[in-house]
């Protein structure tokens, strides 16, 4: 995630949630189709009338139209054959309530009616506490916010929802639950601030069910140095912590993967340099097509591809394709000028400051611009009510002074992926969203729009067996070799 955050975390910035815009996929032009046509008639030494009348014909079904068609069909029997799996997947408490829950259409980018129409098959979904103070009390804090994520997951796939979506806790759960037509939950743990100095608690976390963890966020874990210390400056000279290190030894015993998507570069290449299992970035970029901290660049990919692990190129459109630099500071000082608001507006518990909360359901009527006058009343619930106008009234100078640039859409997501399968091979890369975290891009806004990415690589040349990788096959075989590993360690 990018310095941006929806309520639940507040640490990342949400006001980048705003902007959803939809990508529609427009046939091929017919003009230069009808001139090859024409001129392989006459070439064939046809007569003008003959070929008149072939070409009234072609017009009305062109091979453009024709080819466009087939490859639309080749996609969706690609997209319909192959295990979808996203890697990064926010969420709040409040929607895995008896009464308000992913059965639901929501207005979030995930849940169960949204992946069933997108055809997707597997959600990591993330248990995120934003970084705090290293004390016990902030250490006591963060580990209640993620207890209550780890519980509202249990209750979705246990009690809500059992016979929809099943939580796996290995490859194998993934493949026998897709294998019984249901939907699949993973938990990811974004941040281990919540461990706080207790060892015990990675073994607490992959108990719950935990089966990653990156060791920071934005800003400084006890644990590990974060991306943001490029700006803001490292505790330990840009690396891991002596407890990060032992961290990352209890995660390989276990058989949790190790997430590199936001430690510091230099925390990163360590923690590649001493695991003994390979490693995962759950949701990043390429810094070579978008220079941000968060983004991973061509020394890490190329570490990344030695240790065996994958990169989740993510659709987040500012790690995609990043505003400008003068907006992008304007939008950080305005997260961190109302960023002590928010967290007291949210308690310890990450939710609003409104009292009441209205269930998210989406208008079917205007889905796309309901959901976005949603996302924008949900972030300013996190706000006392006093401080809201003025958050707007600042946001609206950001946008007349630095008005944001045309929105990444999936043809820039791919070129992302083309970028990382040249440079480190079709075996280390695949595909998360960030949804409900920050994530979405033109064309690819909720699970629902899922086959636009496929559709997306198979224009782009990419085969059956190559998307069968991107979507979930490299990652689930990452995730079979660190559990090989931790068996290894454990019977040394």
């Amino acid at each position: 995630m990018c310095p941006s955050r929806p309520p639940s975390g507040l640490s990342k910035r949400p006001f980048l949630l705003l902007l959803f815009r939809r990508e529609f996929f427009a046939a091929r032009g017919q003009e230069d189709a009808l001139k090859d046509v024409k001129r392989k008639l006459m070439i064939a030494g046809m007569t003008a009338s003959t070929a008149g009348l072939l070409l009234l014909i072609t017009a009305r079904t062109s091979p453009a139209q024709s080819d466009d068609a087939a490859l639309i069909a080749k996609a969706r029997a690609i997209h319909d054959h192959v295990l979808k799996l996203d890697t990064h997947n926010d969420i709040e408490t409040s929607n895995f309530t008896a009464d308000c829950n992913y059965t639901m259409r929501l207005t979030t980018q995930v849940n169960l009616p949204k992946m069933v129409e997108g055809k997707m098959d597997v959600s990591f979904m993330i248990v995120f506490v934003g970084q705090g103070p290293l004390t016990q009390e902030g250490y006591d804090g963060a580990y209640r916010q993620a207890v209550e994520k780890f519980d509202a997951i249990h209750r979705l796939t246990e009690k809500i929802a059992p016979d929809s979506i099943g939580l796996a806790l290995s490859p194998a759960d993934v493949l026998r639950l897709h294998k019984k037509n249901l939907r699949i939950a993973v938990i990811g743990v974004e941040n281990g601030y919540p461990i706080g100095t207790d060892l015990a608690r990675v073994k607490e976390f992959y108990d719950r069910g935990a089966r990653y963890m990156s060791l920071a966020h934005n800003g400084n874990s006890q644990l590990a140095d974060s991306n943001t210390g490029e700006v803001q400056g490292y505790l330990y000279n840009n690396g891991l912590s002596p407890l990060g290190r032992q961290v990352i030894a209890e995660m390989n015993r276990l058989g949790m993967m190790v997430d590199l998507s936001h430690p510091s570069k230099g925390a990163n290449m360590e923690a590649m340099r001493i695991s003994k299992a390979p490693v995962i970035a759950s949701h990043s970029g390429v810094r070579a097509l978008a220079d941000v901290s968060r983004n991973m660049d061509d020394e890490q990919l190329l570490a990344l591809k030695k240790n065996g692990g994958v990169i989740q190129v993510v659709g987040f459109a500012s790690y995609i394709k990043p505003e400008s630099k003068e907006r992008s500071e304007a939008l950080a000082k305005l997260g961190d000028d109302f960023g002590a608001a928010m967290r007291a507006g949210a308690h310890a518990r990450g939710g609003p400051a409104d009292a009441a909360k209205v269930c998210p359901v989406e208008d079917p009527a205007s889905p796309a611009t309901q959901n976005d006058a949603a996302r924008r009343r949900g972030f300013l619930a996190f706000l006392p009510p006093e401080r809201r106008d003025e958050f707007e009234k600042r946001m609206a100078e950001i946008d007349a002074k630095f008005p944001s640039g045309p929105r990444a859409n999936v043809k820039d997501f791919v070129n992302h992926i083309d970028y990382a399968v040249k440079l480190i091979g079709i075996d280390h890369v695949g595909i998360s969203s960030d949804f409900d975290g920050g994530g979405g891009i033109d064309g690819w806004n909720s699970a629902a729009e899922a086959f636009n990415v496929t559709l997306e690589l198979v224009r782009r040349g990419y085969t059956e067996e190559q998307i069968g990788k991107l979507w979930s096959g490299n990652l689930l075989r990452v995730w079979g070799d660190v559990e090989q590993a931790s068996q290894k360690l454990r019977k040394e």
